[in-house]
């Protein structure tokens, strides 16, 4: 029987865990589909140790996955200061006319109405803090030939999360196979890094179809809860773009008695962001500031394929709040005695929402 009751899930120190530093994987597999794929079932039935190339085996046909199909931009810029120093530009987002949200570093010396240059034409000036993200600055930038968007992709690299210290071979490997969008996110979707040709193909064929939305990733999504309660924490806002085409998908899925498996967090953010009740969505884009923690309903994602993510994370508690407290640190606890690999480039887990039980 659980001992966690509903106000003690609101305690920041439930979601906290000690995860070794040789558990956070480095470098992604050689294979993407070789990584393991921890099965989480509604209830208390036994979790299952698989392989993700075993996913199409764990779905029926008729139900449907959700993919972000958000693009990582090369949003890391560097250059030198006129002292010598390394200057450090992170796009986060595009907020229009120029300007954008931006991690920089060192922060101290780049105050507002510092200019910095970065070569090819491109300047960037700091204009300030930047509102709906904690710890970023409002920043113009200039350039003097192309598109600033166009030259921040040249010019700059594709950021890895802070815990990845290994240098990255092939930048492709931060991107899902089946990106489309432009280049728009500070971070990947990491669920979908799973994901090869040779998977989307096997679950076509059983019937399984895809259908996709897009969240624009935020470096928000890596920032550990620093308040001692939950619901103090603030939480960032991503741009997101639910088609039409896809709440035709759900709809259909639904009138068919499939189920709605959303891949990853930013996906499953998307739909309830857009919940319409009945198991719906209605077509929209905005932004969203969406924090589900336990006590918040879950209208329309009946089951989740996500990474393992950092301790005190929203992520963390997202997970928390869809299979339950105690079953949270269930699987988390299997995960960390059996060898899986954790957080962006780790291992995965499928998992259900209670009510949502595999036919």
């Amino acid at each position: 029987m659980s001992t966690i009751t509903r106000l003690d899930a609101l305690d920041t120190a439930l979601y906290d865990y000690v995860l070794p530093e040789e558990r956070i994987a480095q470098t992604p597999l050689a294979e993407r589909d070789a990584s393991r794929l921890l099965h989480v079932p509604p209830g208390d039935a036994p979790l299952e140790d698989r392989g993700f190339r075993d996913l199409p085996e764990l779905l029926h046909p008729d139900d449907l996955l959700v993919l972000n199909d958000t693009r990582v931009r090369a949003a890391r810029l560097r250059t030198r200061s006129e002292n010598g120093g390394t200057i450090e530009v992170l796009v986060v987002q595009a907020l229009g006319d120029g300007r954008y949200a931006c991690l920089v570093r060192p922060g101290r010396r780049l105050r507002p109405g510092r200019t910095v240059q970065f070569g090819d034409g491109l300047s960037a000036t700091i204009e300030g803090d930047s509102p709906g993200h904690p710890g970023a600055r409002l920043v113009r930038f200039h350039c003097s030939e192309g598109g600033v968007d166009d030259t921040i992709e040249r010019l700059g690299t594709v950021p890895l999360p802070p815990y990845i210290h290994e240098p990255l071979q092939d930048s492709r490997r931060y991107q899902t196979v089946y990106a489309q969008s432009p280049p728009q996110s500070a971070a990947a979707p990491t669920a979908g890094l799973h994901f090869t040709p040779r998977v989307l193909h096997a679950l076509r064929d059983k019937g399984i179809r895809t259908t996709t939305v897009r969240l624009e990733v935020g470096l928000g999504t890596f920032a550990p809860i620093r308040s001692d309660r939950v619901d103090a924490h603030a939480m960032h806002e991503e741009r997101f773009e639910l088609p039409a085409q896809a709440a035709d998908d759900i709809a259909r899925t639904r009138a068919g008695g499939g189920r709605v498996v959303a891949v990853g967090t930013t996906a499953v953010r998307t739909l309830e962001s857009c919940a319409a009740g009945g198991g719906l969505v209605a077509p929209q884009q905005g932004a969203t500031r969406l924090f589900l923690k336990p006590g918040s309903p879950f209208q329309v994602v009946d089951a989740m394929l996500t990474n393992f993510h950092a301790p005190r994370s929203s992520l963390v508690v997202l997970v928390a709040a869809f299979i339950g407290t105690d079953r949270w640190r269930a699987a988390y606890g299997h995960a960390l005695r059996g060898g899986y690999r954790f957080l962006s480039f780790g291992d995965c887990m499928l998992c259900w929402r209670g009510g949502s039980a595999p036919r």
